[in-house]
């Protein structure tokens, strides 16, 4: 759905909001976010472009937040690296919809909206800490979880013992 470079871009600020304020070199963070060094490093310079991460080149360089995680929609990340253009005429070249949208082409155009509506009112803030337990780029908490004692089904033709 999201191209590769989305995807880093999101994994960067996600890890940079887990350290914030803290200064975190390229190679660090691509260590820890699982994406090439040099791809990461176009990546934040997209992302520093755009206002969304403050760079540092040099012994003690690297990238943190430019804001708060509150101040910093899903929407901006997305739009910094790789933007989200809506369907405003025919993909298909088709002279005789003119400025019109086939059905199929107007319903993902619909969806699209409906994504970048729903991603310019998340930020970063929200994702990182929803009450899910399991946590952009985290390892999720192991629950102790105790064994289930079924009774085994009646004429079940699997033995399950």
């Amino acid at each position: 759905m999201f191209s590769q470079t989305v995807e880093y871009s999101l994994r960067a600020v996600a890890h940079l909001s887990m350290v914030a304020p803290a200064i975190v070199s390229v190679r660090e963070m691509a260590s820890a976010i699982h994406v090439p060094e040099a791809y990461l490093a176009k990546v934040l310079q997209h992302l520093a472009d755009s206002g969304i991460v403050s760079t540092r080149r040099g012994k003690g360089g690297g990238a943190t937040l430019a804001k708060r995680p509150k101040d910093i929609t899903i929407l901006e990340v997305v739009q910094a690296v790789d933007p989200l253009q809506r369907i405003l005429t025919c993909p298909m070249g088709i002279s005789s919809h003119g400025s019109q949208l086939c059905p199929l082409h107007r319903h993902l155009d619909n969806a699209l909206a409906a994504m970048i509506e729903s991603f310019g009112n998340t930020t970063l803030h929200q994702i990182m800490n929803d009450p899910n337990p399991i946590k952009p780029l985290c390892e999720t908490p192991k629950v102790n979880l105790l064994p289930l004692n079924l009774p085994k089904p009646s004429g079940s033709p699997l033995n399950l013992s």
